[in-house]
């Protein structure tokens, strides 16, 4: 295809809406099992269905776009599996207001409409997410988008759910579990995010109920769940107490007696006063403590955290405590308690303490450990094979220091709470026979309760009859499963289980996870072990966990804050390619992110330059053009080959160890540094006379490597490359297809590259002593150049005539003992020597003041990097390519800080100081 122009100015907004319809349009996302080449899937993290593109999504989906078009160009049968989560609660809590600023509710609409009203939202709103993932430019196969609670999808969560209870995996009973009073939910361990604050510790008396004068003082931080207490602990070996071990004291506030109890698990005998009181049913160790000493539970708070008369045991409590605290939630009862406590002689002191706090992850409201009955995953037998697979190396965890936290949770893991108390989402398929269960299913005007021990019948289908009785009254459970239940399966649901589909065949098992560390344990975790347990199989390989992204300072963003960047504004303002590459050359293992618009706005630049050298590419493809052997071109083709191969060589290996900031570092140094500030410039002097012999040659060499160039850098910036791409003459139709740059042997050229070396300092010393002389840029001055080395020197002279044109000068190679004595400014490195005159007009004095500036700045780098290196804490956290980074850049300091140096010196010499 022939050549042909760009605009002056590159609008990434007009191309990324042209190349983004073009590419769906032709559909080149789209793969199928019959497609050749070796299969490489991932399933995208699916984004809740109310949710909207954020910096984390954008970081997320830009990493694995990267891997997904660069296996596309290498061949591979990729499919990149797109989706979205229904998120039960949080479509819930959206469609509910929506439903309150229309003086509804979902109980006066009912579960039938109020489902249909969430699905009509779903159908207006629910793609948000799903189109700006498009504006990203992700190249997901989006003929297959799924949705967690779409036919298929809930056909896999059914028989899940049904084969897991077969097996005895899924129980319901009744435990403690964490619950939400403002969602109404159960929550399992993970949704609940615990947060550090400020509380207090309250030392209260129990008196003995034998001889009241003795006092047991108890410490707790919620001195309002007294009135559920059952039980005192103290530590079995304590001296000050194991004598009470047995005995009863009165519980305050009531005339109840409970025990005192020995135990300890449960009993720091450095916390507190050394005894603390038991609440069964409100806090997760006092439960089990009570399941150790077969104690009673009382649920003193109802759903809404309220505290409620009718679990206070109110036989045993003073009527004026129960008028008092009926109906007050957990942060009012517990100053009423504090003051009653206080008035009748109980309260001994109050103390500050840190605490943690446990919030929904969703509202953000405080989690109150609940008595409920629920179902549960027996985990520890799917926990024990998804262990296993991690250890043996069937997957592998990416940076791997976060192998020991995922090995570490799962040894520890404890059964998953499955149901959740709300209306969207996937309905639990258990019954309950009304004649059977006619004591187990209570049912009023508000709610109807399914008590612990009815007996379910699970089924695929919805029974006709009661299998014991024969009874047609059946009553389906009301919870619906947690949302990360259906996400667990995601990795085959998606690709058509439990039918044996030929995509499942295919695809299973995916090759790459990209996810963040937040969800290691909501997701990736289930999906190991779903994974293993229904396909025998590991659901994925590799499992690279990104960091997070934070704003500049470090600080996590938040919209209170003001610190959010909008990926969307972003993309807007800068083009998304210089999002995309901003997120890429920053995502280094183990290190968080910290984005500022500046670095977007500098990769902007990055795209600017790259549009610029390919607009003056084609200023210059008229001309004919000869495709010689890369050892009959010229030195500075034959230099930018050889560092092109050297570039692929970088960016495939880093691609494939997920160095996606290395694999950016190096396009960006290549493109940058090598190809315009050296290579084009190099052959400037070649494209500008055309009549000039190596003419020929140099233009196919510039379009060979600049359309090679533009493939290699498509992964990360597709729609700028593939704008180019078509401007430069090449064979089929889009880059999408092509095939990605491998390292062609023939053009690495060491030799080359030594010679490049050698012109690179020249010039480089050249450069620096106009600088310190203040000759402008422009002005033509002659300066000598020489070697130590004979063969150095003869190389001297085969380059000249690109020294003389980069260093805007005349250059006199020659040995340096033959060059002028006085005022000439010798430069001297590694064997090599330039030379450059000092006019009489120089101001010496000035001079030196200006190499006195730089030789303390290069001695203030050299001290804070020295001292970097010096800190254990920093030598021992840091990746070791970051230290081999500060060492190289130290050397590089101290070279520089001895040519300044001597300098100066010979200026002073000059001056005659």
């Amino acid at each position: 295809m022939a050549a042909s122009q760009l605009e002056k100015t590159y609008d990434p907004n007009a191309v990324e809406r042209r190349w983004s319809q073009e590419w769906l349009t032709r559909r080149y996302f789209h793969t199928s099992p019959e497609q050749s080449g070796q299969p490489y899937c991932i399933v995208i993290p699916p984004p809740n269905v109310t949710g909207s593109l954020h910096v984390g999504h954008a970081l997320n989906h830009s990493l694995q776009d990267i891997l997904i078009r660069w296996r596309r160009m290498q061949g591979r049968n990729t499919l990149w599996l797109p989706g979205t989560d229904h998120a039960g609660i949080a479509t819930q809590n959206v469609v509910e207001k929506q439903l309150m600023a229309e003086g509804l509710s979902r109980e006066t609409l009912g579960r039938e409409q109020f489902i249909e009203r969430v699905w009509q939202w779903k159908a207006t709103s629910g793609n948000t997410i799903v189109n700006q993932q498009k504006q990203l430019g992700e190249s997901c196969d989006w003929d297959r988008l799924r949705f967690t609670m779409d036919e298929g999808l809930s056909k896999a969560v059914l028989e899940v759910f049904v084969r897991l209870h077969e097996d005895g995996l899924i129980y319901r009973g009744e435990r403690l579990i964490n619950w939400c009073p403002r969602c109404l939910t159960a929550l399992s361990d993970i949704e609940v995010e615990h947060e550090d604050t400020k509380g207090k510790l309250y030392s209260i008396d129990y008196p003995l109920a034998e001889n009241p004068t003795i006092r047991l003082t108890v410490a707790t931080t919620r001195p309002e769940t007294l009135l559920g207490d059952t039980a005192v602990a103290v530590h079995p070996d304590d001296e000050r107490f194991k004598h009470l071990i047995g005995k009863q004291v009165r519980l305050p506030l009531t005339n109840r007696t409970i025990p005192i109890v020995g135990d300890g698990l449960l009993v720091d005998r450095e916390f507190g006063t050394g005894a603390v009181k038991i609440t069964p049913a409100h806090d997760f160790n006092d439960y089990e403590a009570g399941e150790r000493h077969a104690l009673p539970r009382l649920a003193i708070l109802d759903h809404h955290a309220l505290l409620d008369a009718a679990g206070m045991h109110p036989a045993g409590v003073d009527p004026a405590v129960i008028d008092q605290l009926q109906g007050l939630p957990v942060s009012k009862a517990r100053p009423k308690v504090e003051a009653l406590l206080k008035e009748r002689g109980h309260l001994i002191k109050v103390e500050d303490h840190k605490m943690a706090v446990g919030k929904c992850y969703r509202c953000k409201t405080v989690v109150e450990p609940s008595l409920s009955p629920q179902w549960f995953v027996k985990i520890k037998p799917l926990a024990e094979p998804a262990i296993t697979a991690v250890e043996e190396g069937c997957i592998r965890i990416i940076p791997e220091g976060w192998t020991n936290n995922y090995l570490g949770w799962m040894r520890d893991i404890k059964d998953w709470c499955i149901s959740r108390q709300i209306w969207w989402g996937h309905q639990i398929p258990a019954w309950y026979c009304l004649s059977c269960n006619v004591k187990q299913v209570i049912r009023t005007e508000s709610r109807t309760a399914v008590l612990s021990g009815a007996s379910p019948i699970v089924s695929r289908t919805t029974p006709a009859t009661c299998p014991s009785c024969g009874g047609t009254d059946l009553y389906r459970d009301p919870d619906v499963l947690d949302t990360w239940f259906s996400s667990a399966l995601w990795p085959f649901s998606t690709l058509g289980w439990p039918d044996h589909t030929q995509e499942l065949k295919t695809y299973y098992p995916t090759a790459t996870l990209v996810t963040g560390l937040d969800i290691l344990f909501f997701w990736v975790a289930r999906m190991i072990m779903m994974g293993l347990k229904f396909m025998g199989e590991v659901p994925f390989k590799d499992v690279y966990i990104h960091a997070l992204v934070r704003d500049a300072e470090g600080k996590k963003m938040s919209k209170s804050k003001g610190n959010v960047i909008d990926p969307l504004h972003v993309m807007n303002e800068f083009g998304t390619d210089a999002l995309r590459f901003t997120l890429a050359s920053m995502a280094s293992p183990g290190r968080d992110v910290k984005l500022a618009e500046e670095r977007i706005e500098g990769y902007r630049n990055f795209a600017n330059k790259i549009w610029n050298v390919a607009r003056f590419a084609l200023m210059y493809l008229d001309g004919p053009r000869v495709a010689l052997p890369p050892a009959q071109r010229t030195f500075p083709d034959r230099w930018i080959l050889s560092r092109l191969a050297h570039t692929i060589r970088v960016v495939t290996t880093e691609l494939e160890s997920y160095r996606f900031d290395r694999a950016a570092t190096a396009l960006y140094q290549f493109f940058w540094h090598e190809y315009c500030d050296w290579y084009v410039e190099l052959i400037k002097p070649v494209l500008q006379s055309p009549e000039h012999p190596d003419g020929a040659g140099t233009r196919h060499t510039l379009v060979e490597t600049l359309e090679t160039t533009m493939r290699l850098l498509h992964p990360f910036m597709p729609f700028l490359t593939e704008e180019i791409w078509q401007t430069l003459p090449h064979q089929g139709e889009s880059i999408v297809v092509q095939t990605y740059p491998v390292v062609d042997q023939v053009w690495g050229s060491p030799e080359t590259e030594q010679n490049f070396f050698l012109l690179e300092q020249t010039v480089g010393l050249a450069r620096t002593a106009r600088v310190l002389l203040n000759y402008p840029p422009g002005q033509q001055i002659t300066f000598h150049a020489g070697h130590d080395d004979p063969s150095r020197q003869h190389q001297l002279s085969q380059l000249q005539p690109h020294i003389t044109h980069l260093s805007r000068g005349r250059v006199d190679i020659g040995r340096p003992h033959d060059w002028p004595t006085t005022r000439l400014l010798r430069l001297i490195t590694e064997g090599l020597s330039v030379g450059i005159p000092v006019a009489e007009d120089v101001d010496l004095q000035k001079a030196i003041e200006r190499l006195d500036k730089q030789i303390a700045e290069t001695d203030k780098e050299l001290q804070r990097i020295d001292g970097k290196l010096k800190n254990a804490e920093f030598t021992s956290k840091a990746p070791p390519d970051v230290i081999a980074e500060h060492h190289d850049r130290l050397q590089t300091l101290s070279r520089d800080r001895a040519l300044l140096a001597d300098s100066q010196q010979q200026l002073r010499t000059m001056l005659g100081t």
